[in-house]
């Protein structure tokens, strides 16, 4: 496959635009993976009560919903470098980092009460 001349100059621009695009998608496969994992401890748990199979599930789901969020972000804004590296221009945000760190901050704070829970009832 043929690139148009113009990505040429870039190349280095377009390699390092794919590197972070993988490293987010590792990210993304990985907040997944913790969301199976805490939905996992909700139902392989019988000591836990109701409000802590509530908290797992909520965790869970919102861990692997974040994942499935973090990949279309990663994606669109793949695409968005893309023509910005093309363009010749790049501007930075940091919006998607504070979301993605106060997204994390809420699903680890439920499982710190869903492990202390555990704890408490073992």
């Amino acid at each position: 496959m043929n690139q148009p001349l113009h990505e040429e100059r870039y190349t280095q621009q377009h390699l390092a635009n794919e590197r972070t695009y993988l490293a987010w998608v590792r990210t993304s496969i990985a907040v997944i993976g913790l969301g199976f994992l805490s939905a996992g401890i909700a139902f392989r748990t019988e000591a836990l009560a109701s409000v802590g199979h509530w908290i797992a599930s909520i965790g869970g789901v919102g861990a692997v919903l974040l994942g499935a969020l973090i990949q279309l972000l990663a994606t669109l804004d793949f695409q968005r470098r893309r023509r910005e590296i093309n363009a010749g221009v790049f501007h930075s945000r940091s919006i998607p980092v504070w979301s993605l760190f106060i997204a994390m901050t809420v699903i680890c704070s439920l499982l710190i009460i869903l492990v202390v829970m555990m704890f408490y009832d073992a």
